[in-house]
């Protein structure tokens, strides 16, 4: 499946450069490994497409809800940090 989001230029950025190879989205949409995920830059600023695009494919979903590692309240005081490796 081809999925399209937008992504900010600065992570657009990152990504191109291959210093991130992450995303964190909200889980209300479906993607699964194999998946083909489009990010367009997105300029908040203009509120507009500045037209590039990058397609990368998905590898592994991680989905938070349900887990039961930390409790509410530590994670109402620390957040969660997502961490990418190779």
């Amino acid at each position: 499946m081809i999925l399209k989001k937008k992504t900010w230029p600065k992570f657009f950025k990152e990504i191109k450069d291959g210093k991130k190879n992450f995303e964190v989205r909200l889980a209300d949409w479906k993607c699964k490994p194999g998946d083909l995920l489009i990010l367009r830059e997105w300029d908040p600023k203009t509120e507009k497409y500045t037209g590039r695009k990058i397609g990368k494919k998905v590898t592994y979903v991680l989905k938070t809800k349900g887990l039961k590692f930390f409790s509410k309240k530590d994670i109402g005081k620390y957040g969660y940090q997502i961490i990418g490796f190779r």
